[in-house]
């Protein structure tokens, strides 16, 4: 394979994510048809054991593109001849090949709604399926939902810091770590709160307009031909009425005072700037003493702290593009971990990661419309909770079928505006959050202690 081809195969489609999947998935599939155990009923679950630093929550997002990828899971014959030339699967049994060919998901899936925040230890999504299907999709459910919900969790910080009045766009496209993250991330951001993404393929797929202003390469280059900056900002606002105008390629205030004065005498009507750089705070409050009237958009490696920042100095800002400290960071180290095994509860007992085991319900208290606490239980302890509580756990997908079809992201949006809200003051801040009361039945307990006490080595 030439160098141009090992390009063109490094492209993506939809018919290809079966095999976007760690070896060790099918290695241990082909152990479990081995075995005979490959259809054994197993139960998953998705969870982080702890929040990224200075997180006090989690925005869950991502089931959308999880139950896409599970109702469309199949390994064609191509898929299967290249697994056969790797020389890796020689000693399988031939079980195996038939398993792949013919299978596809037919579990249950249980999830948290996207948009609700979750904490460590809580699961996001469960699935209960033939122990091989369930072990199979670990990878692309994780990719997807670790991902998507560290996205939403920082664009609903940065919606909580900035207020509802304030417009925020996302222009993390360049900055993301792939072009499928990039649509991953806008939408994301969009179902947190976000008004607009630049990026224009992600807002076509989702039924959007794309938003975006100008960059300074179009300032320097009609300035450096007219000998004139006030000609880029004439001829993009004659091709695009409206739209803001970039101030600080050069001097950012006395590109606003001649904007000011070409107000003044009629000759333009300017809705908006963005400012990219320099003191935020001082520029935007001189520009605004000169273009009273107008937007001010901010951009820059900004983030939900230094938009707190921002409105605590009374900077008068409207609205924000906010791309890099979006679209990357920390992430979210959620795990996928087997619960339940053929009906025998199970949990991994390793050092620093021990896990819960059997199939958990959250259930949140509510009062006012403000969260009280949650209660992880099992899910047959339905009758020692507080009927006031929510249960969060949904099935979204019965024998590999949707249950409903998928919610539109401005419900998603209203679902995490709704959730943030109800979160307690001190588990919304950005520096040393306090989390909420997560209790632990005592019927959960009680099974970890003995399952932990029947494993242990003799």
């Amino acid at each position: 394979m030439d160098f141009a081809s090992e390009d063109r195969a490094m492209s993506l489609s939809p018919d290809e994510y079966s095999l976007l999947t760690d070896l060790y998935q099918l290695t241990m599939t082909a152990c479990y048809v081995g075995e005979g155990i490959e259809d054994k009923p197993a139960s998953f679950e998705l969870f982080t054991r702890k929040l990224p630093d200075n997180f006090g929550y989690l925005i869950a997002m991502g089931l959308t593109q999880a139950l896409d990828y599970l109702e469309n899971l199949k390994f064609n014959s191509s898929q299967i001849e290249q697994l056969k030339s790797l020389g890796i699967f020689r000693n399988v049994n031939h079980r195996f090949w038939s398993v792949l060919a013919e299978g596809t998901f037919s579990g249950n899936v249980w999830a948290v709604p996207e948009g609700t925040a979750v904490f460590a230890n809580e699961p996001i999504l469960r699935i209960e399926a033939p122990l091989w299907q369930a072990q199979i999709v670990e990878t692309y459910l994780l990719n997807t939902i670790n991902y998507q919900t560290l996205i939403a969790t920082k664009a609903a910080r940065m919606r909580d810091a900035a207020g509802p009045d304030a417009k925020l766009l996302e222009f993390g496209t360049r900055r993301a770590f792939s072009p499928q993250a990039s649509l991953w991330a806008a939408r994301a951001a969009l179902g947190a709160g976000f008004d607009g993404t630049s990026n224009v393929l992600a807002a076509l797929k989702l039924g959007r307009k794309p938003r975006g202003t100008m960059a300074h390469a179009l300032v320097m280059a009609i300035a450096a031909i007219d000998e004139n900056e006030d000609a880029a900002f004439e001829a993009f606002h004659h091709y695009f009425p409206g739209a803001p105008l970039l101030i600080d390629t050069y001097d950012t205030l006395k590109a606003a005072q001649r904007l000011a004065e070409q107000v003044k005498a009629g000759k333009i009507k300017v809705q908006g700037v963005r400012l990219d750089s320099g003191d935020m705070v001082e520029l935007s409050k001189q520009v605004r003493s000169l273009l009273p009237e107008v937007e001010i958009f901010a951009s820059g490696d900004i983030d939900e702290v230094e938009i707190a920042r921002l409105k605590g100095a009374e900077a008068p800002i409207n609205g924000y593009g906010i791309g890099t400290k979006l679209v990357s960071g920390t992430p979210v180290n959620g795990v996928y971990k087997l619960v339940e095994i053929d009906g025998i509860p199970v949990m991994k007992e390793s050092s620093s990661k021990v896990t819960y085991p059997g199939r958990k319900q959250i259930y949140r208290l509510m009062e006012g419309g403000k969260m009280k606490g949650d209660r992880l239980c099992l899910i047959d302890e339905s009758e020692s909770i507080n009927p006031s509580s929510i249960g969060l756990l949904q099935l979204v997908m019965k024998d590999g079928k949707l249950v409903n079809q998928p919610e539109p992201l401005a419900a998603i949006a209203e679902r995490t505006a709704a959730s943030v809200a109800s979160l307690p003051p001190e588990c919304r801040r950005f520096d040393y959050p306090i989390l909420p009361t997560i209790e632990i039945s005592e019927k959960l307990a009680n099974l970890s202690q003995n399952v932990s006490k029947s494993t242990e080595v003799k």
